[in-house]
């Protein structure tokens, strides 16, 4: 029995609109979790996105009734969140029980101390496959394009810069020194 998210707010939960970030960190879980935050309040972009997260859930699976799985959006915060971080598993686990903006990201209240097991955050981040994480880059990346392109603009076009230096490295290093101290020790 999954639900893409909990839309009951508790009585002491901030919603995830509300949720406020230091812009001026230089970290990537403030940038990424603002980019969550955008997804989740332009109504158009999430209900694209929880249609995707939907596919996250078997066919075969009754919505009714079971044990409640973990919401399909604290599955994509946290998947995100490894991927992007390049973080392991230990390390979500740490970063989902302990960091207060993340867990409100969750949708957990100020006061609300429950954990996550290491192996409930291992069985459903997995869940988030590449093909998945595909489909919801095209739509964020098609809203972020409507957002940055001018009205007389039909594409986005970039420029970039690179420069190509000659080096004189000898390969490999370590086997040239070892060469020399040889070498030196039979003169020697």
């Amino acid at each position: 029995m999954r639900k893409v998210i909990d839309l009951q707010t508790k009585i002491w939960q901030a919603g995830i609109e509300n949720i406020e970030f230091d812009l001026k960190s230089r970290d990537e879980i403030p940038k990424l979790l603002t980019g969550l935050q955008f997804i989740y309040t332009n109504m158009e972009i999430r209900e694209k996105v929880f249609k995707i997260l939907k596919g996250l859930i078997p066919n075969n699976t009754n919505t009714k009734t079971g044990r409640p799985g973990m919401d399909l959006w604290k599955i994509l915060v946290l998947g995100t969140l490894r991927l992007n971080c390049n973080w392991n598993y230990d390390k979500v686990h740490e970063i989902a029980n302990n960091h207060r903006i993340v867990r409100l990201m969750l949708q957990h209240e100020e006061n609300d101390w429950r954990r996550y097991g290491l192996q409930t955050i291992k069985d459903n981040v997995w869940l988030l496959s590449p093909e998945i994480l595909d489909e919801i880059n095209q739509v964020v990346v098609a809203e972020g394009h409507k957002l940055i392109l001018t009205d007389g603009e039909e594409q986005l076009k970039g420029n970039c810069d690179s420069f190509v230096v000659e080096t004189n490295v000898h390969y490999p290093t370590d086997t040239n020194l070892l060469f020399d101290a040889v070498r030196k020790m039979i003169q020697l």
